[in-house]
């Protein structure tokens, strides 16, 4: 896989600051059942890495420390890590938001048969990949047959009761461009999805997130192998909105990997750019070394810190904008 770090790091991007933090993302892993071609982590079935339960304790003592508001699990599939229901469930018992992740895939796979009931009991918000409403652009995303696994696996959320009214199960899902572009205006998208997948297999969802793929890891490396690289980041500088500075998901977010280190997003996670508050480094200093692990945030505080940026943050500020709760001008 091609490295696209050095074409990121020298950036005119400008200095933001962290607002209050309320939001943790903890990669659980890159283990997954599948191998998407957007995927900014590189997960696969091959993946070993994977948080064990000292470090979940560790998040823990930080959701405590910190009065942490919303848990959001990614990975990989976060539901293959051998410690994803004991987090789930310290974490509810705190009273604190779960957001899964999830492939959708993964709840038909042997061994997961319980895994929408479990979600439901805890009432974990599911937010699920579906890149498209049609079989071709998914099952290119995403793997010959994904299509079809991802309204099975829909239809029986839907039947537990995630996406209907007044259930108080969230489903959410979120739609990836499948090549070098930006997303559609995340309103009318949603209707089309909304009217497609009701008409055709009665699925219903709350709300759809449209999100940037980012010039990093497996999408970064197809965009060079094709010579795409450096429009894609033209057309990303070229659609820039400063309005969207304020809203960014790093502002009131951390991003924890699968060892416990900490950065500013899950995006730098991915380029190994680590949170500096604790070293007052500038991002043109940092090295892969510096790193901060959880455990050392315990009684700080991250308000008013320097956000580690690179060229990649342009994705997440244009056009309409892009965080993992989708378009910033829909949020």
């Amino acid at each position: 896989m091609r490295d696209t770090r050095p074409l990121l790091l020298v950036s005119d991007f400008p200095e933001i600051r962290r607002a209050e933090l309320h939001t943790l993302q903890v990669n659980l892993g890159y283990l997954c059942n599948l191998s998407c071609t957007h995927c900014h982590v590189a997960a696969g079935p091959n993946r070993t890495e994977l948080m064990d339960r000292e470090t979940v304790d560790t998040l823990l003592a930080f959701i405590d420390d910190q009065n942490i508001q919303t848990l959001d699990l990614t990975g990989g599939a976060p539901e293959m890590n051998p410690e994803f229901r004991y987090l789930v469930t310290e974490a509810r018992k705190r009273n604190v938001k779960v957001i899964d992740r999830c492939n959708l895939t993964i709840l038909l796979e042997p061994g997961y048969e319980t895994l929408v009931d479990f979600l439901a009991e805890n009432k974990v918000e599911v937010v699920a990949s579906m890149p498209c409403y049609n079989e071709e652009n998914v099952d290119k995303q995403r793997g010959k047959g994904v299509y079809d696994g991802s309204i099975d696996a829909l239809q029986k959320l839907n039947a537990k009761g995630y996406g209907k009214a007044d259930s108080g199960l969230v489903l959410n899902l979120v739609y990836n461009p499948g090549g070098p572009f930006l997303p559609p205006p995340q309103v009318q998208l949603e209707q089309d999805y909304k009217r497609e997948l009701f008409d055709r297999f009665d699925i219903e969802f709350n709300q759809l997130f449209t999100i940037t793929n980012m010039p990093i890891s497996r999408f970064g490396s197809v965009l060079l192998s094709k010579g795409e690289f450096y429009d894609y980041m033209g057309l990303l500088k070229g659609a820039y909105s400063e309005d969207n500075l304020q809203s960014v998901m790093c502002r009131n977010l951390i991003s924890i990997d699968w060892q416990g280190y900490v950065y500013d997003c899950d995006f730098n996670q991915m380029l190994e750019m680590p949170l500096a508050a604790l070293s007052g480094a500038g991002s043109s200093e940092l090295k892969s070394t510096d790193k901060v692990h959880i455990s050392e945030l315990l009684n700080k505080n991250l308000k008013g810190e320097n956000i580690v940026v690179a060229n990649h943050c342009y994705g997440c500020t244009a056009g309409q904008g892009s965080s993992c709760g989708g378009s910033l001008e829909s949020a």
